[in-house]
């Protein structure tokens, strides 16, 4: 009798067939349960490997090393990447697709034209391309622009096809045909065609006041031309956030919100793709340097839509990485230590790379100190910073091999030495938002260590360190400038070559302003003219209106200012409000009038600047909350002036009124910000006898301009409703 076979128990596994495993546990001989996509064991392998940091120069595998065996009927052979194989399949798919539509649409018309097709073969043996026109236009997947302006060169991003009498199939197959063409020669699809994103690129160096600083220019136009499957072709991420900064410049797909600002689906669409190559890589770490610098230039585009959940996500995201990177040490790399404390980047290996890992890291630290403007503690501490500044920026783009810059944070005379070969305009930027960012931590720690709010009346020179940051802010930065950069605010007058403004110096003068009144804000009383915090806000409040009232008598674009200007302009506008309260509660209605109009040109730069980048609009809505419980005061009923009502606050209010210019007109453009020009005008003789061009001027700033040297005196008392202004020769 046979005997009875044994029955295995319920949570038992079966057997696996000959072959069944995947290569990786046989190779190793090893358990396998044959799990898809990875089998437990080498899943198990992969977790324990990446738990550990990878040496300098490697990186771990994105996922489990898991292979198994083709299925019956596809051989494979033993030798051939998997991945290798994928690419040799789809590209056999797309000639496929070529030759089929061939065959059934032989009177196509002609192809695209595309800038760089000689450069890596986009052209067929046989295709003739044609230019770009109107008629017929069909927008390329990807681009996300509307129709292309026959008379606008640059916006190269629609095809024009032959009409015959096979319609609309012969469009359709042209479309298809230019996909297929762009998929076999590796191009990104989600990226605009190659003509469109050149235009875009030479939009984003010429007008972006931000994010090219951290790209060497001449290199990185090169490398566009490249074949897109060389290593050396720039990374997607950056072409994605760089056409999203770009748009606003551009273009034309901007959808009006009921706040006023535009919303462009074109920047949305590349922004999101940019979010996903910062999501992969926070999960892989694969090309970690790159997409910072993507994180980088999409936190700018953030920053100047006033988003300011995402940009201060962002700030902190991109500091945070960079430090593991060590991008915050001396030469950008950690020379001692083991390898765990090294940093994951490789030594620089040329001039190049050591000095985009230096503009990189600066950079991400500057936005940190401007979002943080409003009162929030730094991502790091100036403290932890030991990267040298950055060279100037002809020698950077020219590669003069030239020593490094021997300044640094701890440097004791950081802010008032400026050595001519290491100094420009970006340089002097750069202090001057670490400078704001030096305030800003003087007055975080001040409120973390007091039990009870700061007194109005208390005398702030007397608490430890406020006097030093009082005279850094007020006089010693401005005043130890370099000759060429201290009377010369940036902005030159009207001549044969047109008006030029130079925007990081622009900004080196005005952000000291903005950083005094951020200091002395908490002590503002206005009850007492001989308070040093009174009289400290209300020369940078007027010095600021001063600083854009000269840009104003030009014929420049305001909104192609660095960002961080909106925020100056609404720290001044705030003290204004303060002292147009003052002036309604003491019933002085002229010099309550003098002071409205002071605000409401502030408010006019906000919208004029919020037309191109939303965070104008967004400073203005914050002013207008500001502004409530003095508009309610106020028996100023009819508009100013200015021609903006008090109240309500309309934007069609605004701009129907036809003396206020619109930002679209003719403007002159900015010089290139990495190669800024420098004036020998001096800033307070510039001002005089400057007559605005389309602006609105208060007659306070010129008319009181005398009055403010008796009240900080005393010889005048306040009460006696002589308005506050002030006068450039009290500043320095």
């Amino acid at each position: 009798m046979p005997k009875a076979t044994s029955s295995t128990s319920s949570g038992a596994r079966p057997a696996l067939r000959r072959n069944q495993a995947c290569r990786s546990c046989r190779k190793r001989k090893l358990k396998c349960d044959a799990a898809r996509p990875h089998c437990g064991t080498c899943v198990k392998y992969w977790q324990s490997l990446i738990s550990v940091p990878a040496p300098v120069g490697y990186t771990h595998p994105a996922e489990p090393q898991c292979v198994y065996d083709p299925v019956d009927g596809l051989t494979l052979s033993p030798d051939t990447d998997p991945l290798e194989k994928i690419r040799l399949l789809e590209e056999e798919v797309s000639k496929l697709k070529i030759q089929l539509h061939e065959q059934n649409v032989p009177a196509r018309s002609p192809g695209p034209s595309m800038s760089r097709r000689h450069s890596y073969g986009l052209c067929r043996p046989g295709s003739t391309p044609t230019s770009l026109g109107s008629d017929s236009q069909i927008p390329v997947p990807g681009s996300k622009l509307p129709a292309y302006n026959p008379g606008d060169s640059l916006g190269l991003n629609h095809l024009n096809f032959r009409q015959d009498n096979l319609g609309i199939n012969i469009q359709c197959a042209a479309v298809t045909d230019v996909h297929a063409e762009l998929i076999h020669t590796g191009w990104n699809t989600d990226l605009p065609e190659p003509r469109v994103l050149d235009h875009y690129i030479e939009t984003f160096f010429r007008c972006d006041p931000c994010g090219p600083r951290i790209l060497h220019r001449p290199s990185f136009l090169a490398a566009i031309r490249l074949h897109p499957r060389d290593p050396a072709f720039p990374h997607s991420a950056i072409l994605h956030a760089i056409c999203a900064c770009a748009s606003r410049w551009s273009s034309r797909s901007v959808a009006m919100q009921p706040d006023g600002s535009g919303k462009d689906e074109f920047a949305e669409y590349h922004a999101s793709k940019t979010r996903k190559y910062i999501d992969r890589t926070m999960a892989t770490g694969e090309d970690i340097f790159q997409v910072v610098q993507a994180c980088i230039i999409l936190s700018w585009y953030f920053y100047q839509e006033g988003r300011w959940v995402e940009a201060w996500v962002f700030a902190g995201f991109q500091t945070r990485v960079s430090i593991p990177l060590r991008l915050n040490y001396p030469g950008t790399f950690c020379t001692h230590g083991h390898a765990l404390t090294a940093g994951y980047l490789p030594p620089p290996k040329d001039f190049r790379d050591l000095e985009t890992r230096r503009r990189t890291w600066w950079m991400s630290i500057v936005f940190d100190r401007i979002v943080a403007a409003g009162g929030w503690t730094h991502s790091i501490d100036e403290r932890d910073i030991g990267t040298e500044l950055p060279l100037r920026g002809e020698d950077f783009d020219a590669e003069h091999l030239i020593p490094n810059n021997p300044q640094n944070m701890s440097t004791e005379d950081f802010f008032t030495t400026h050595f001519p070969k290491y100094t420009d305009s970006f340089l002097l930027f750069i202090k001057a938002v670490m400078m704001f960012g030096r305030v800003t931590d003087y007055n975080v720690r001040t409120k973390l260590r007091t039990s009870t709010p700061l007194k109005k009346y208390q005398d702030p020179f007397a608490l430890p360190g406020f006097k030093e940051l009082d005279s850094l802010v007020h006089k010693d930065f401005l005043e130890n400038l370099p000759h060429s950069h201290r009377f010369n605010i940036g902005v030159t007058d009207m001549s044969a070559n047109g008006s030029s403004v130079d925007t990081d110096l622009y900004m080196a003068h005005v952000v000291p302003y903005a950083a005094s009144i951020t200091l002395h804000n908490p002590y503002l009383d206005l009850n007492d003219v001989h308070h040093p915090s009174t009289s400290r806000c209300i020369e940078a409040a007027q010095a600021i209106s001063s600083a854009y009232y000269m840009l104003s008598a030009t014929s420049l674009d305001t909104t192609r200012l660095h960002p961080f200007i909106t925020i100056c302009w609404y720290l001044a506008a705030a003290v204004q409000v303060q002292v147009c309260k003052h002036f309604i509660e003491m019933g002085d209605r002229v010099r309550e009038a003098q002071v409205w109009g002071e605000i409401n040109v502030l408010r006019l730069a906000m919208l004029n600047y919020g037309a191109r980048s939303p965070i104008g609009t967004r400073q203005e809505g914050l002013l207008r909350g500001l502004m409530k419980e003095v508009v309610q005061l106020s028996s100023q009923n009819q508009p100013l002036e200015v021609g903006l009502p008090l109240y309500p606050f309309s934007h069609s209010t605004v701009f129907a009124n036809p003396n206020v210019p619109y930002c679209d007109g003719p403007v002159a453009p900015l010089p290139n910000p990495s190669v800024p020009e420098h004036y020998e005008a001096r800033f307070e003789e510039s001002t005089v006898g400057v007559e605005l061009a389309g602006q609105p001027q208060s007659p306070a700033l010129y008319a009181g301009a005398s009055m403010i040297a008796d009240h900080l005196q005393g010889d005048v008392p306040l009460h006696s409703g002589d308005f506050l202004t002030w006068d450039s020769s009290s500043s320095r």
